[in-house]
C-alpha cells in the first residue's frame, strides 16, 4: 500500500480514483496503520483507524462505517486498496446493482483470457448461476473442464473476481455477525462466509479486465501505465 514509485502511494491512488468517480457522498480509507493514516491525511484524504485484529476487509469496513456514522447510507461500497484503476462506469454498475431490492451484496467480475491467470491462485475466480448470483469463489482454476462431456464448449467462460463490493448496511452487519466459516478459512476468501451461510451475492461482468495489484509484477505494470498516461497529460 505504501509503494510510491509514481510519486503517490498505491493506497492514495485507489482513494483518489474513488473520489474522482463523483459517485460517492463520502470516501474514506479504513486502515490499521498509523503510517497510512498520516500519509493520507497529509494528502487531504479522509482516513479512519480500525482495529488490527479483523478477520477480513469486510469486517474492517463495518467498524469504519460505525466510526464515520455511515450506517444510515443506502449503500456502502468497499474498494480494496489494491484496486487503483476501477473505471467509473464499473463502480456505477456496481452501485446500480442494488437498485434491485432483492440484491443485498454485489460485486464485479471480468473474463479471463490468459491461461496463466486462470491457473494463478492470486487471481480469484467466480462461478455464477443463471441470475448472475455467485455459486462459488475460488483460487483454484474453476470451472474445471477436464471431465467435460462431449460437445461441451472448449471455452470455460472463466471469470476473475474484481475486489470491490457494494453492501446494504443491514447486510454488512449480518455478514460480519456470521462466524468465520470453513470455506473462508480454506480459500482465504471472506465472501465464502456469506455464501456458506446461504446468502446471495450478485456478480456483474465488466467490459474490461481486472487491473488489481496482487504481485510485484502487477505493480510494475501499473507504474508503467501511470507514467504513460502522465506523459500524455492524463494521469
Amino acid at each position: 500500500m505504501l509503494l510510491a514509485e509514481t510519486g503517490q502511494a498505491l493506497i492514495e491512488h485507489s482513494a483518489r480514483n474513488a473520489l474522482a468517480s463523483g459517485l460517492f457522498e463520502r470516501v474514506a480509507v479504513a486502515t490499521d496503520s498509523s503510517e497510512i493514516q498520516d500519509l493520507l491525511r497529509a494528502a487531504g484524504i479522509d482516513a479512519v483507524m480500525t482495529r488490527a485484529d479483523h478477520q477480513s476487509g469486510t469486517d474492517r469496513v463495518l467498524e469504519a462505517a460505525g466510526k464515520l456514522g455511515l450506517r444510515d447510507f443506502d449503500v456502502l461500497v468497499n474498494v480494496q486498496g489494491d484496486e487503483p484503476e476501477v473505471p467509473r462506469e464499473d463502480l456505477a454498475l456496481l452501485v446500480g446493482a442494488l437498485a434491485d431490492p432483492q440484491v443485498e451484496i454485489a460485486t464485479l467480475c471480468c473474463p479471463i483470457d490468459d491461461p496463466a491467470e486462470f491457473l494463478s491462485p492470486q487471481a480469484v475466480k467466480v462461478v455464477r448461476d443463471a441470475r448472475n448470483d455467485a455459486l462459488y469463489f475460488s483460487r483454484a482454476a474453476v470451472p474445471c473442464s477436464i471431465h467435460a462431456r462431449d460437445g461441451a464448449a472448449q471455452d470455460t467462460g472463466a471469470l476473475r473476481h474484481i475486489g470491490v463490493y457494494a453492501f446494504r448496511p443491514a447486510a454488512l452487519e449480518r455478514f460480519c455477525g456470521i462466524p468465520v466459516s470453513r470455506l473462508e478459512r480454506l480459500e482465504n476468501l471472506e465472501q465464502l462466509r456469506w455464501l456458506e451461510a446461504g446468502g446471495k451475492i450478485r456478480v456483474l461482468q465488466t467490459r474490461r479486465r481486472a487491473l488489481g495489484i496482487d504481485t510485484r509484477h502487477e505493480y510494475d505494470a501499473f507504474v508503467a501505465r501511470w507514467r504513460s498516461r502522465a506523459q500524455l497529460g492524463t494521469p
